[in-house]
């Protein structure tokens, strides 16, 4: 199992950080490619919702973590926590926004929330199922 961890400005720039660790890393693992390129467009919704929709942790930031096992990457996004869980939005044709964690959804082969003291996590499992299950 391969896992990295990173912070990042509770900022929507970055998003763009984000970004280029999680495929620099996936691509250095072997990952593949379609798998990347889902985990790029995931991480970059759930940071940006991170930023939008909750706080940032007590120091000021966002927390990345990715793990890859047997070709399964699971993503996960930790903040401060909001007022209201993540859920997709309901379809609508002229919502200007409220579609990301249905993209999210859409990639996603299972996705949860998981809520402590410290904060806020959102996970996404890409590839395959969860360990988290087996945990």
């Amino acid at each position: 199992m391969a896992g990295q961890t990173l912070r990042v400005a509770w900022k929507q720039s970055s998003g763009r950080e984000a970004r280029r660790a999680l495929v620099s890393s996936l691509r250095e693992l072997d990952v593949d490619a379609t798998v990347v390129d889902e985990a790029e467009v995931v991480i970059s919704e759930l940071v940006a919702n991170s930023v939008r929709h909750a706080k940032p942790l007590a120091d000021g930031t966002i927390r990345l973590g990715w793990t890859v096992r047997a070709g399964v990457v699971e993503v996960e996004v930790t903040d401060g926590g909001g007022p209201t869980v993540p859920r997709p939005a309901p379809r609508s044709l002229l919502a200007v926004q409220g579609r990301g964690l249905r993209i999210v959804r859409g990639y996603a082969h299972e996705w949860g929330v998981h809520e402590d003291r410290a904060g806020r996590t959102v996970w996404v499992s890409l590839g395959g199922p969860s360990r988290r299950r087996s945990q």
